[in-house]
């Protein structure tokens, strides 16, 4: 079995620039970075939800998600490990951002570890990663690791925090992930339409009816 981690990285970022896809790389950056000072190789896929924001829409109308929805949702739950950055509006996760868990199959993130990022143009509302964002994740059975990365404007300028620099709690994040990620087992999505899945482990459907 190969030692290379797979990560999915999704940024709900709506302008570009993006300072939401900024801190996104840059999680993305340290946490690849520390994977590699541990030996594991790690091949990380950046998707923009702003580039499927009307496929989302689509899904929520009709139950079914176009290709391009539907193959950031596959990459998504194949994954070993997810990492998500939204920005914050009133207070709370990004309507876009909250479609797209909405859009995506309620099994799919169970048992990954996620590490959760968020953006705004204040501190004021570096806590909605945890009343807000991380409640998400767990309704749906994943396993966000315990440190945050919130970034408000002043992080990315001369008059950023440096008691606690945004560069230094990334790193923190990112090695809680890699430590999730390095020693434990390659996730595998399960395909809900395999005999497998469906029959619950009988060899076939005559052994259901038996």
């Amino acid at each position: 079995m190969s030692d290379e981690r797979t990560i999915a990285v999704v940024s709900a970022g709506l302008s570009t620039p993006s300072s939401t896809r900024m801190l996104a790389d840059r999680v993305t950056a340290a946490v690849t970075a520390e994977l590699a000072g541990r030996g594991v190789e790690a091949t990380a896929s950046i998707f923009e939800l702003r580039d499927v924001a009307h496929d989302i829409t689509n899904h929520l109308l009709t139950g079914f998600a176009p290709k391009p929805l539907a193959e950031v949702n596959e990459a998504v739950a194949a994954a070993d490990a997810l990492v998500v950055v939204t920005p914050i509006f009133s207070t709370s996760y990004s309507g876009l951002f909250k479609s797209w868990l909405d859009a995506l199959d309620r099994d799919a993130l169970e048992g990954t570890p996620v590490l959760i990022g968020a953006t705004a143009g204040t501190p004021r509302h570096s806590l909605a990663i945890d009343y807000a964002i991380r409640p998400l994740f767990t309704y749906l059975h994943a396993e966000p690791v315990t440190t945050g990365v919130f970034a408000a404007s002043d992080d990315w300028g001369e008059g950023a925090d440096r008691v606690a620099p945004l560069q230094k709690r990334i790193d923190r994040a990112a090695r809680e992930l890699a430590d999730r990620l390095v020693g434990g087992p390659h996730r595998a999505a399960q395909d809900p339409y395999s005999p497998e899945a469906y029959l619950g482990g009988a060899a076939s459907f005559a052994d259901l009816l038996t």
